[in-house]
């Protein structure tokens, strides 16, 4: 059954944010956007979680938003985060990343202050009349404190704009629900998940891993969206022991920024209250990489 944005489905790379001397690097970044493009991926989530986007200024984010977007050059699509547990802050977050060209936003659930359902409708009612552009609900009940119910997203399904659904809940109900009574696209929120989720009808994920072994996540998605499971299994049992293992280390993104490093394509630098992972989980990361074949 063709979804409200098909044209997101497969891989989105929930992309890093470099950092060099406490400043973003923005040569790197462009080198990231380069390797998502070659592998083929979908699109590209700049100034989202992984992003670090807390410890991201409101000026740092547009600075990201706009150079991913004149780096990505419209050869892969561009799904900016732009939430925040502000609904003013995001409706002009929103707006900007409107401005300079993103194809869809990213807009978490408001976070800390943990709104009734009626308090995520009406917020996430709000960006959607504020801008034109394609949203993506980011219901990670993990990080913000309390989840978006599937009745919500379902009724948040009356705009049009309201496209997609980032569902990081682990929830298999509250997915099937959502794909049962609604044409959004939902995408997985977590690695781990991809290939269940895309058995219920999911498009594709938005992936931590995909920020070094994006084909092989691409190749997951093509063969579940195409109907050759007997190849998506094999490449979700390929996957499994890394996306697990690396997000058991430590808080996201900190592993993902260490695996970075230890490949050659990141500082690994972080910004606190975020810090470098330890001796031992680093090796244990080390192991997993090399066990992939990633790492000599």
């Amino acid at each position: 059954m063709k979804t409200r944005a098909d044209d997101f489905s497969g891989l989105t790379v929930a992309m890093i944010t470099p950092f060099k001397e406490g400043k973003i690097d923005f040569d790197v970044l462009q080198e990231q956007v380069e390797f998502q493009v070659a592998a083929g991926t979908t699109a590209v989530s700049p100034t989202g979680t992984t992003g670090e986007s807390p410890t991201l200024t409101h000026e740092e984010q547009h600075e990201v938003i706009k150079k991913t977007v004149e780096f990505a050059a419209g050869r892969v699509k561009v799904l900016a985060g732009t939430g925040s547990n502000s609904t003013d802050e995001a409706l002009s977050l929103s707006k900007y990343a409107e401005s300079v060209g993103v194809d869809a936003l990213l807009v978490i659930g408001p976070y800390y202050n943990k709104p009734t359902q009626e308090g995520f409708y009406q917020h996430f009612k709000a960006v959607a009349r504020s801008v034109g552009v394609p949203i993506c609900v980011y219901n990670v009940p993990g990080r913000t404190g309390k989840a978006i119910d599937a009745e919500t997203i379902i009724r948040l399904s009356e705009f049009d704009n309201i496209a997609m659904v980032k569902d990081a809940t682990g929830s298999m109900d509250s997915a099937s629900r959502v794909i049962a009574a609604t044409d959004l696209t939902v995408l997985s929120g977590d690695d781990s998940l991809t290939l269940p989720f895309m058995a219920l009808g999911a498009r594709g994920v938005v992936s931590v891993v995909g920020n070094f072994a994006p084909k092989d996540v691409v190749a997951l998605c093509s063969a579940m969206n195409s109907g050759a499971l007997d190849e998506a299994r094999a490449l979700h049992k390929k996957l499994l022991p890394l996306s697990q293992g690396m997000l058991s280390l430590a808080t996201n993104p900190i592993p993902v920024k260490k695996a970075m490093q230890l490949l050659g394509r990141d500082s690994g630098e972080m910004r606190l209250p975020m810090t470098e992972l330890e001796s031992e989980p680093t090796e244990k990361l080390r192991q997993l990489l090399a066990d992939y074949g990633l790492l000599a």
